[in-house]
């Protein structure tokens, strides 16, 4: 594997490993916070709504705006990184 393969093969690694790790964050927010403990954030309100529902409903689009800026600025530092910029 020629020293370019090798590059390549890190930068995707690097990409996936970034990808894996904010699906994580919001497969938590959006299941789990909004189905599976739905019950528990219910004792608390935000905003006049019950949490559970409010995480269901708006947190979890919250959530994966949040997590798409993040994407955005990491494969922009990535791709400065591996030089593909």
């Amino acid at each position: 594997m020629s020293k370019n393969k090798r590059d390549i093969a890190a930068y995707w690694r690097a990409n996936l490993r970034l990808m894996a790790k904010l699906l994580a964050v919001w497969f938590v927010t959006s299941y789990g916070l909004g189905i599976l403990f739905v019950e528990s954030l219910n004792r608390f309100n935000l905003g006049g709504f019950p949490l559970g529902f409010w995480f269901a409903q708006q947190g979890s689009i919250y959530v994966f705006v949040v997590l798409i800026l993040i994407y955005a600025r990491r494969m922009d530092q990535l791709d400065k990184e591996h030089g593909v910029d």
